[in-house]
């Protein structure tokens, strides 16, 4: 069995019914990743939510190694966390998982 990112398997199940068109789905896959990264109370008192939040974003800031769908105005801007505001690439800076928002005191590590 291949050993592929969340992020790229919910885009493959997402794209079911096109099987081969599943880098176009990655973006969908952030989206729902994004909105699990506040969880519910019952995750809350199952583990830690910090822990939770830290996997997402790693989750997360994979979208960045999948293959992007082309000749799409999305492809070539990208989009906030929860896909609402578009960004451009200069808007997040020159590394591309700048756009992962750190809490509880964590710093962006070089």
């Amino acid at each position: 069995m291949e050993d592929r990112s969340l992020i790229e398997r919910l885009a493959r199940h997402l794209a079911a019914s096109q099987p081969d068109n599943w880098p176009a789905r990655v973006e969908d896959a952030g989206s729902i990743l994004a909105l699990m990264k506040e969880p519910d109370s019952a995750m809350r008192m199952a583990g830690d939510p910090a822990i939770w939040a830290t996997m997402i974003d790693a989750a997360l800031r994979e979208r960045w190694s999948l293959p992007q769908p082309s000749g799409t105005e999305a492809a070539a801007d990208g989009a906030d966390e929860e896909g609402e505001i578009s960004l451009s690439p200069e808007a997040v800076g020159h590394d591309r998982a700048d756009w992962v928002h750190l809490h509880h005191g964590q710093e962006r590590k070089s």
